[in-house]
Protein backbone atom coordinates (compact mmCIF):
# COMPACT_ATOMS: atom_id res chain seq x y z
CA UNK A 1 0.00 0.00 0.00
CA UNK A 2 1.12 3.56 -0.70
CA UNK A 3 0.25 6.85 0.95
CA UNK A 4 -3.08 8.51 0.47
CA UNK A 5 -4.48 11.15 -1.89
CA UNK A 6 -5.42 14.51 -0.43
CA UNK A 7 -8.21 16.62 -1.93
CA UNK A 8 -8.78 20.26 -1.04
CA UNK A 9 -12.42 21.32 -1.18
CA UNK A 10 -15.01 23.41 0.58
CA UNK A 11 -14.71 21.24 3.68
CA UNK A 12 -10.93 21.54 3.83
CA UNK A 13 -8.53 18.65 3.35
CA UNK A 14 -10.06 15.27 2.49
CA UNK A 15 -7.86 12.20 2.69
CA UNK A 16 -8.47 9.19 0.46
CA UNK A 17 -6.62 6.11 1.64
CA UNK A 18 -5.62 3.19 -0.57
CA UNK A 19 -8.01 0.26 -0.44
CA UNK A 20 -7.96 -3.18 -1.96
CA UNK A 21 -10.60 -4.17 -4.50
CA UNK A 22 -13.37 -6.28 -3.07
CA UNK A 23 -13.14 -8.64 -6.02
CA UNK A 24 -11.34 -9.14 -9.30
CA UNK A 25 -14.67 -8.77 -11.09
CA UNK A 26 -15.00 -5.23 -9.76
CA UNK A 27 -11.71 -4.20 -11.37
CA UNK A 28 -12.69 -5.97 -14.60
CA UNK A 29 -16.01 -4.11 -14.66
CA UNK A 30 -14.28 -0.77 -14.15
CA UNK A 31 -11.94 -1.44 -17.08
CA UNK A 32 -14.83 -2.42 -19.34
CA UNK A 33 -16.70 0.77 -18.50
CA UNK A 34 -13.68 3.08 -18.40
CA UNK A 35 -10.97 1.93 -20.85
CA UNK A 36 -8.98 5.09 -20.10
CA UNK A 37 -7.83 3.27 -16.96
CA UNK A 38 -5.46 1.36 -19.26
CA UNK A 39 -3.15 4.41 -19.18
CA UNK A 40 -3.16 5.00 -22.93
CA UNK A 41 -1.56 8.43 -22.58
CA UNK A 42 1.38 6.84 -20.76
CA UNK A 43 1.85 4.19 -23.45
CA UNK A 44 2.04 6.74 -26.25
CA UNK A 45 2.53 10.31 -24.95
CA UNK A 46 2.72 11.59 -28.54
CA UNK A 47 -0.66 10.05 -29.44
CA UNK A 48 -2.57 8.65 -26.48
CA UNK A 49 -4.15 5.27 -27.07
CA UNK A 50 -7.95 5.13 -27.03
CA UNK A 51 -9.99 1.94 -26.93
CA UNK A 52 -13.33 0.35 -27.57
CA UNK A 53 -14.31 -2.90 -25.91
CA UNK A 54 -14.89 -5.85 -28.22
CA UNK A 55 -15.92 -8.22 -25.46
CA UNK A 56 -15.36 -9.31 -21.90
CA UNK A 57 -14.54 -12.99 -21.52
CA UNK A 58 -13.61 -13.18 -25.20
CA UNK A 59 -13.32 -16.75 -26.42
CA UNK A 60 -9.93 -17.71 -27.89
CA UNK A 61 -9.91 -20.79 -30.16
CA UNK A 62 -6.92 -23.11 -30.52
CA UNK A 63 -7.67 -24.39 -34.02
CA UNK A 64 -9.31 -23.34 -37.26
CA UNK A 65 -13.09 -22.88 -36.84
CA UNK A 66 -12.76 -24.06 -33.26
CA UNK A 67 -14.80 -22.84 -30.35
CA UNK A 68 -13.19 -20.74 -27.63
CA UNK A 69 -10.84 -22.96 -25.63
CA UNK A 70 -9.86 -20.08 -23.33
CA UNK A 71 -11.59 -16.91 -22.13
CA UNK A 72 -9.58 -13.69 -22.25
CA UNK A 73 -10.68 -11.16 -19.61
CA UNK A 74 -11.02 -8.28 -22.10
CA UNK A 75 -10.38 -7.69 -25.77
CA UNK A 76 -10.11 -4.04 -26.81
CA UNK A 77 -9.20 -2.30 -30.08
CA UNK A 78 -7.36 1.01 -30.26
CA UNK A 79 -7.79 3.78 -32.86
CA UNK A 80 -5.18 2.12 -35.09
CA UNK A 81 -7.14 -1.17 -35.01
CA UNK A 82 -4.50 -2.85 -32.84
CA UNK A 83 -6.01 -5.72 -30.79
CA UNK A 84 -5.33 -5.19 -27.10
CA UNK A 85 -5.51 -8.29 -24.90
CA UNK A 86 -6.07 -7.61 -21.21
CA UNK A 87 -5.74 -10.00 -18.29
CA UNK A 88 -6.74 -8.83 -14.80
CA UNK A 89 -5.52 -10.21 -11.49
CA UNK A 90 -5.46 -8.87 -7.95
CA UNK A 91 -2.05 -8.78 -6.29
CA UNK A 92 -3.30 -11.27 -3.71
CA UNK A 93 -3.74 -13.89 -6.45
CA UNK A 94 -0.54 -15.95 -6.57
CA UNK A 95 -1.13 -16.71 -10.27
CA UNK A 96 -0.14 -13.13 -11.11
CA UNK A 97 3.54 -13.97 -10.77
CA UNK A 98 4.00 -16.63 -13.44
CA UNK A 99 0.85 -18.46 -14.47
CA UNK A 100 -0.79 -15.32 -15.90
CA UNK A 101 2.14 -14.87 -18.31
CA UNK A 102 1.66 -18.35 -19.75
CA UNK A 103 -2.07 -17.70 -20.09
CA UNK A 104 -1.52 -14.46 -21.96
CA UNK A 105 1.00 -15.99 -24.35
CA UNK A 106 -1.44 -18.83 -25.09
CA UNK A 107 -4.17 -16.32 -25.88
CA UNK A 108 -1.91 -14.19 -28.06
CA UNK A 109 -0.27 -17.04 -29.98
CA UNK A 110 -3.60 -18.63 -30.85
CA UNK A 111 -5.65 -15.48 -31.24
CA UNK A 112 -3.47 -14.04 -34.01
CA UNK A 113 -3.90 -17.26 -35.97
CA UNK A 114 -7.40 -18.49 -35.21
CA UNK A 115 -9.56 -15.46 -34.35
CA UNK A 116 -12.03 -15.12 -37.24
CA UNK A 117 -12.62 -11.43 -37.95
CA UNK A 118 -16.33 -12.17 -38.40
CA UNK A 119 -16.52 -13.37 -34.79
CA UNK A 120 -14.78 -10.26 -33.50
CA UNK A 121 -17.21 -8.06 -35.42
CA UNK A 122 -20.16 -10.04 -34.03
CA UNK A 123 -18.81 -9.77 -30.48
CA UNK A 124 -18.26 -6.03 -30.85
CA UNK A 125 -21.76 -5.46 -32.22
CA UNK A 126 -23.25 -7.48 -29.35
CA UNK A 127 -21.28 -5.42 -26.82
CA UNK A 128 -22.51 -2.19 -28.41
CA UNK A 129 -26.08 -3.47 -28.50
CA UNK A 130 -26.01 -4.25 -24.78
CA UNK A 131 -25.25 -0.56 -24.15
CA UNK A 132 -27.65 0.80 -26.81
CA UNK A 133 -24.75 2.07 -28.92
CA UNK A 134 -24.44 2.19 -32.70
CA UNK A 135 -21.33 0.15 -33.68
CA UNK A 136 -20.48 2.35 -36.66
CA UNK A 137 -20.75 5.51 -34.59
CA UNK A 138 -18.51 3.98 -31.91
CA UNK A 139 -15.83 3.21 -34.54
CA UNK A 140 -16.24 6.67 -36.05
CA UNK A 141 -15.67 8.36 -32.69
CA UNK A 142 -12.67 6.12 -32.00
CA UNK A 143 -10.95 6.90 -35.31
CA UNK A 144 -12.17 10.46 -35.72
CA UNK A 145 -13.93 9.42 -38.91
CA UNK A 146 -10.58 8.84 -40.60
CA UNK A 147 -11.49 5.41 -41.96
CA UNK A 148 -14.70 3.59 -42.75
CA UNK A 149 -15.94 0.76 -40.58
CA UNK A 150 -15.05 -1.77 -43.27
CA UNK A 151 -11.53 -0.39 -43.58
CA UNK A 152 -11.12 -0.39 -39.79
CA UNK A 153 -11.98 -4.10 -39.55
CA UNK A 154 -9.70 -4.84 -42.51
CA UNK A 155 -6.91 -3.21 -40.48
CA UNK A 156 -7.78 -5.34 -37.46
CA UNK A 157 -7.37 -8.44 -39.61
CA UNK A 158 -4.08 -7.17 -41.03
CA UNK A 159 -2.73 -6.39 -37.57
CA UNK A 160 -3.62 -9.85 -36.32
CA UNK A 161 -1.93 -11.50 -39.29
CA UNK A 162 1.18 -9.38 -38.71
CA UNK A 163 1.25 -10.13 -34.97
CA UNK A 164 0.77 -6.44 -34.26
CA UNK A 165 -1.00 -6.79 -30.93
CA UNK A 166 -0.75 -5.43 -27.42
CA UNK A 167 -0.75 -7.55 -24.26
CA UNK A 168 -1.65 -5.78 -21.01
CA UNK A 169 -1.45 -7.20 -17.49
CA UNK A 170 -3.65 -5.21 -15.07
CA UNK A 171 -3.61 -5.43 -11.28
CA UNK A 172 -3.88 -3.23 -8.24
CA UNK A 173 -0.16 -3.87 -7.82
CA UNK A 174 2.26 -5.46 -10.29
CA UNK A 175 4.80 -7.65 -8.45
CA UNK A 176 8.47 -7.17 -9.27
CA UNK A 177 8.71 -10.68 -10.78
CA UNK A 178 6.02 -9.86 -13.34
CA UNK A 179 7.54 -6.46 -14.07
CA UNK A 180 10.85 -8.08 -14.97
CA UNK A 181 9.08 -10.52 -17.32
CA UNK A 182 7.24 -7.64 -19.00
CA UNK A 183 10.51 -5.76 -19.50
CA UNK A 184 12.17 -8.90 -20.94
CA UNK A 185 9.30 -9.62 -23.36
CA UNK A 186 9.29 -6.04 -24.58
CA UNK A 187 12.97 -6.36 -25.36
CA UNK A 188 12.35 -9.48 -27.46
CA UNK A 189 8.98 -8.97 -29.15
CA UNK A 190 8.35 -6.77 -32.18
CA UNK A 191 5.85 -5.58 -33.38
CA UNK A 192 3.90 -6.92 -30.37
CA UNK A 193 3.89 -4.81 -27.22
CA UNK A 194 3.63 -5.87 -23.58
CA UNK A 195 2.54 -3.61 -20.72
CA UNK A 196 1.76 -3.79 -17.05
CA UNK A 197 -0.78 -1.35 -15.63
CA UNK A 198 -1.37 -0.83 -11.93
CA UNK A 199 -4.78 0.64 -11.12
CA UNK A 200 -4.74 1.61 -7.45
CA UNK A 201 -7.96 2.44 -5.65
CA UNK A 202 -8.29 5.23 -3.07
CA UNK A 203 -11.47 5.97 -1.12
CA UNK A 204 -12.76 8.07 1.75
CA UNK A 205 -15.58 10.44 2.70
CA UNK A 206 -17.84 8.93 0.05
CA UNK A 207 -15.28 9.58 -2.72
CA UNK A 208 -13.33 7.17 -4.89
CA UNK A 209 -10.19 7.75 -6.95
CA UNK A 210 -8.53 5.35 -9.40
CA UNK A 211 -4.90 5.96 -10.31
CA UNK A 212 -3.44 4.04 -13.28
CA UNK A 213 0.34 3.72 -13.70
CA UNK A 214 2.28 2.10 -16.50
CA UNK A 215 4.81 -0.53 -15.41
CA UNK A 216 7.60 -2.39 -17.21
CA UNK A 217 7.87 -0.37 -20.42
CA UNK A 218 11.51 0.68 -20.50
CA UNK A 219 12.79 3.72 -22.36
CA UNK A 220 14.94 1.45 -24.54
CA UNK A 221 11.96 -0.66 -25.64
CA UNK A 222 9.89 2.46 -26.24
CA UNK A 223 12.53 4.00 -28.51
CA UNK A 224 13.11 0.79 -30.43
CA UNK A 225 9.43 0.18 -31.12
CA UNK A 226 8.82 3.83 -32.01
CA UNK A 227 11.49 3.55 -34.70
CA UNK A 228 9.44 0.81 -36.42
CA UNK A 229 6.08 2.52 -35.99
CA UNK A 230 4.51 3.98 -39.16
CA UNK A 231 4.25 7.71 -38.58
CA UNK A 232 3.82 9.24 -42.01
CA UNK A 233 1.83 12.45 -42.08
CA UNK A 234 0.25 13.16 -45.45
CA UNK A 235 -0.50 16.52 -47.02
CA UNK A 236 -1.52 17.75 -50.47
CA UNK A 237 1.96 17.59 -52.00
CA UNK A 238 2.86 14.14 -50.67
CA UNK A 239 -0.56 12.69 -51.53
CA UNK A 240 -0.45 14.02 -55.10
CA UNK A 241 3.03 12.57 -55.47
CA UNK A 242 1.84 9.20 -54.13
CA UNK A 243 -1.26 8.90 -56.29
CA UNK A 244 0.74 9.95 -59.37
CA UNK A 245 3.31 7.25 -58.70
CA UNK A 246 0.68 4.58 -57.98
CA UNK A 247 -1.98 5.39 -60.57
CA UNK A 248 -0.80 8.12 -62.93
CA UNK A 249 -1.12 11.79 -63.70
CA UNK A 250 -4.82 11.56 -64.50
CA UNK A 251 -5.62 10.52 -60.94
CA UNK A 252 -3.57 13.44 -59.62
CA UNK A 253 -5.60 15.83 -61.78
CA UNK A 254 -8.79 14.43 -60.22
CA UNK A 255 -7.37 14.90 -56.72
CA UNK A 256 -6.30 18.48 -57.48
CA UNK A 257 -9.78 19.35 -58.76
CA UNK A 258 -11.34 17.78 -55.65
CA UNK A 259 -9.08 19.91 -53.47
CA UNK A 260 -10.11 23.06 -55.33
CA UNK A 261 -13.79 22.10 -55.05
CA UNK A 262 -13.38 21.43 -51.32
CA UNK A 263 -12.01 24.94 -50.88
CA UNK A 264 -14.90 26.40 -52.89
CA UNK A 265 -17.39 24.55 -50.69
CA UNK A 266 -15.50 25.54 -47.51
CA UNK A 267 -14.86 21.94 -46.52
CA UNK A 268 -12.18 20.47 -44.29
CA UNK A 269 -9.83 18.00 -45.98
CA UNK A 270 -8.65 15.13 -43.82
CA UNK A 271 -5.52 13.24 -44.81
CA UNK A 272 -5.16 9.57 -43.94
CA UNK A 273 -2.25 7.85 -42.21
CA UNK A 274 -1.98 4.70 -44.29
CA UNK A 275 0.87 3.61 -46.54
CA UNK A 276 -0.54 5.38 -49.62
CA UNK A 277 -2.51 8.17 -47.94
CA UNK A 278 -6.08 9.28 -48.51
CA UNK A 279 -8.04 12.46 -49.16
CA UNK A 280 -11.45 12.98 -47.51
CA UNK A 281 -13.53 16.16 -47.87
CA UNK A 282 -15.71 16.71 -44.77
CA UNK A 283 -18.33 19.22 -43.70
CA UNK A 284 -18.13 20.12 -40.02
CA UNK A 285 -21.73 20.96 -39.13
CA UNK A 286 -22.94 21.93 -35.68
CA UNK A 287 -24.39 18.52 -34.85
CA UNK A 288 -22.25 16.11 -36.88
CA UNK A 289 -19.37 15.64 -39.31
CA UNK A 290 -20.63 14.78 -42.79
CA UNK A 291 -18.49 12.55 -45.01
CA UNK A 292 -18.79 12.57 -48.78
CA UNK A 293 -16.14 10.33 -50.29
CA UNK A 294 -12.53 9.29 -49.80
CA UNK A 295 -9.89 9.05 -52.51
CA UNK A 296 -7.12 6.63 -51.58
CA UNK A 297 -3.57 6.80 -52.89
CA UNK A 298 -4.02 3.50 -54.70
CA UNK A 299 -6.71 5.01 -56.91
CA UNK A 300 -9.82 3.66 -55.20
CA UNK A 301 -12.71 5.89 -54.18
CA UNK A 302 -14.96 4.99 -51.25
CA UNK A 303 -18.54 6.20 -50.74
CA UNK A 304 -19.40 6.07 -47.01
CA UNK A 305 -23.13 5.35 -47.17
CA UNK A 306 -22.82 3.49 -43.87
CA UNK A 307 -21.67 6.60 -42.00
CA UNK A 308 -24.05 9.19 -43.42
CA UNK A 309 -25.94 11.49 -41.07
CA UNK A 310 -29.31 13.22 -41.38
CA UNK A 311 -30.85 14.01 -43.77
CA UNK A 312 -29.13 11.12 -45.59
CA UNK A 313 -29.32 8.57 -42.76
CA UNK A 314 -32.17 6.54 -44.22
CA UNK A 315 -32.38 3.98 -47.00
CA UNK A 316 -34.53 6.10 -49.30
CA UNK A 317 -32.19 9.13 -49.21
CA UNK A 318 -29.10 7.01 -49.73
CA UNK A 319 -30.68 5.20 -52.66
CA UNK A 320 -31.60 8.52 -54.27
CA UNK A 321 -28.00 9.68 -53.80
CA UNK A 322 -26.69 6.48 -55.38
CA UNK A 323 -29.02 7.04 -58.34
CA UNK A 324 -27.74 10.61 -58.74
CA UNK A 325 -24.12 9.49 -58.62
CA UNK A 326 -24.65 6.66 -61.08
CA UNK A 327 -26.44 9.08 -63.38
CA UNK A 328 -23.36 11.28 -63.32
CA UNK A 329 -20.60 8.69 -63.73
CA UNK A 330 -22.30 5.53 -65.02
CA UNK A 331 -23.81 2.56 -63.27
CA UNK A 332 -20.74 1.66 -61.17
CA UNK A 333 -21.97 1.99 -57.57
CA UNK A 334 -23.70 -1.30 -56.79
CA UNK A 335 -25.32 -0.54 -53.42
CA UNK A 336 -26.47 2.29 -51.15
CA UNK A 337 -25.28 0.75 -47.88
CA UNK A 338 -21.93 0.01 -46.31
CA UNK A 339 -18.85 1.45 -47.99
CA UNK A 340 -18.79 0.56 -51.71
CA UNK A 341 -15.62 1.35 -53.65
CA UNK A 342 -15.10 2.42 -57.23
CA UNK A 343 -12.04 3.50 -59.19
CA UNK A 344 -10.80 7.05 -59.62
CA UNK A 345 -10.96 6.35 -63.36
CA UNK A 346 -14.75 5.93 -63.00
CA UNK A 347 -15.10 9.59 -62.07
CA UNK A 348 -12.24 11.12 -64.07
CA UNK A 349 -14.18 11.72 -67.28
CA UNK A 350 -17.29 12.96 -65.46
CA UNK A 351 -15.69 14.76 -62.54
CA UNK A 352 -17.72 17.96 -62.83
CA UNK A 353 -20.99 16.00 -62.79
CA UNK A 354 -19.73 13.89 -59.87
CA UNK A 355 -18.88 16.96 -57.82
CA UNK A 356 -22.16 18.66 -58.76
CA UNK A 357 -24.01 15.77 -57.10
CA UNK A 358 -22.02 16.31 -53.93
CA UNK A 359 -22.65 20.05 -54.04
CA UNK A 360 -26.38 19.30 -54.03
CA UNK A 361 -25.76 16.85 -51.17
CA UNK A 362 -24.10 19.66 -49.20
CA UNK A 363 -26.93 22.06 -49.96
CA UNK A 364 -29.43 19.59 -48.50
CA UNK A 365 -27.30 19.12 -45.38
CA UNK A 366 -26.90 22.85 -44.87
CA UNK A 367 -30.61 23.46 -45.31
CA UNK A 368 -31.48 20.69 -42.86
CA UNK A 369 -29.04 21.96 -40.23
CA UNK A 370 -29.68 25.68 -40.66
Amino acid sequence: MTGGIFLIGGDGLVELSEQAYESEDLLQSLLAEYPKLLAGEQMRPDEARRWVLVRREAGVPDREAGSGRWALDHLFLDQDAVPTLVEVKRSTDTRIRREVVGQMLDYAANGVVYWPIEQLISDFEATCSSSDLDPEQVIERLTGGEVSTDEFWARVKTNLQAGRIRMVFVADEIPSELQRIIEFLNGQLDPAEVFGVEVRQFAGSGLQALVPRLVGYTAEAQQRKAAHRPSRVWDADSFLESITANVGGGAAVVAQRVLAWSEEEQLRVQWGKGQTGSLSPKLDAASAVHHMFTIFGDGTVEIPFGAMKAPHDNEESRELLRTELNGAIGDVIDRANGYPRISVSDIGSALDSFLAVWSRFLARVRTATA
